[in-house]
């Protein structure tokens, strides 16, 4: 009997660290995910981006820069002010 329910508590053990696991890379992956499409959005208009902030070329030999902010709506990527559109659903 002893043996049953030492194996029944690894058994919860496992579950639960299982759980944990599951837990903190979901949340790792989804700020890779939108660090990687900010990334993109940015890189789409010819910038590069530091932290939230795209710096471009404007097309007069100078640079402009713009904060990236997620689309609304639940519409998908980002947008820097009227360079970047969000996709439509």
């Amino acid at each position: 009997m002893k043996e049953a329910a030492g194996e029944a508590n690894m058994t919860v053990v496992t579950i639960v660290l299982i759980a944990i696991v599951l837990a903190v890379g979901t949340v790792i992956i989804n700020n890779l995910m939108k660090s990687t499409a900010k990334k993109s959005a940015c890189q789409e208009i010819g910038g590069t981006l530091t932290g939230n902030t795209c710096t471009y070329p404007n097309g007069v030999g100078g640079t402009t820069t713009c904060t990236m902010s997620p689309c609304n709506n639940g519409d998908k990527g980002y947008s820097c002010g009227s360079l970047l559109t969000c996709e439509r659903k």
